[in-house]
């Protein structure tokens, strides 16, 4: 009796789970070159509004959790990133053909120039320029953070924001609400966190933060990251820095608004 209650139980289980993923809505598609239509493989397609993503397979065919109206971006090393908008058609009809077109790529001429070096070390370690990069600790927060040249305005600047409407880090933080949730939600799907990892061209943060790239350098540097930082880091260490910033940010806001009230 107990091992048919056992089994009833697993079925039962089993049968709820089959039917919670068959309410999931999904759109399936087929990247294809524009130029040959063979199959694109490998292929990072991102659902912007769910921050979920996939991979094609070798035959260019993905599936993807999606909804009327949500935004796949789509890109892939050595063709052109395409966002498609997900329509009620797609999902009845069922898979969809995506065409991406290949990127023509000049190379430019680089000037390489190089210190007059004389060989000594004594001498040469003086020739080469030097930048010092610091961290800064803010007293009810649990981790320093990365401060560049102008590192005694480390505190003043983050703070300076909250007291002043008109600073780029208010209006960034105050306005984006709903894109900055996002922070969390793309380090929890693999192929978002890897692709993130590989990346270092800050297109995908743009668009899933809705901002322009030379905006999220410019508020990383008035969160005091430095220059060298802001340059080589990854997409997700970018990610993991604008979402440090923002986590301090809040919690000078609520402080401030604490003392205000008081």
């Amino acid at each position: 009796m107990k091992y048919f209650t056992l089994l009833f139980l697993l079925f039962i289980s089993s049968n709820i789970t089959a039917q919670e993923d068959s309410n999931v809505q999904k759109v399936i598609g087929t990247i294809v070159n524009d130029n040959t239509l063979f199959p694109i493989p490998n292929a990072n397609v991102i659902n912007i509004n769910k921050v979920k993503g996939t991979v094609t397979n070798p035959r260019g065919y993905f599936e993807l959790e999606a909804e009327v109206n949500d935004t796949l971006h789509i890109t892939l090393l050595g063709y052109q990133s395409l966002r498609v908008r997900v329509t009620n058609d797609w999902i009845k009809n069922g898979n969809a053909k995506i065409q991406l077109t290949e990127k023509a790529i000049a190379l430019e001429e680089v000037i390489v120039k190089k210190y007059n070096l004389t060989g000594y070390l004594e001498v040469d370690s003086k020739l080469i320029p030097e930048k010092e990069n610091y961290r800064y600790s803010i007293s009810g927060l649990p981790t320093a953070y990365e401060a560049g040249e102008r590192s005694p305005n480390a505190f003043t600047r983050v703070l300076g924001s909250i007291f002043n409407p008109a600073d780029m880090l208010y209006n960034f933080f105050g306005n984006k609400p709903k894109e900055l949730k996002k922070l969390k939600q793309m380090k929890k799907d693999d192929t978002v966190r890897l692709l993130l990892e590989s990346k270092f061209d800050r297109e995908m943060i743009s668009v899933l933060l809705g901002v322009d790239k030379k905006e999220i350098a410019e508020i990383l540097q008035r969160c005091n990251y430095s220059e060298s930082f802001v340059q080589t880091a990854n997409d997700l260490q970018i990610l993991d820095a604008i979402s440090e910033c923002y986590e301090q940010y809040k919690v000078l806001t609520k402080k401030h608004e604490k003392y205000v009230k008081e």
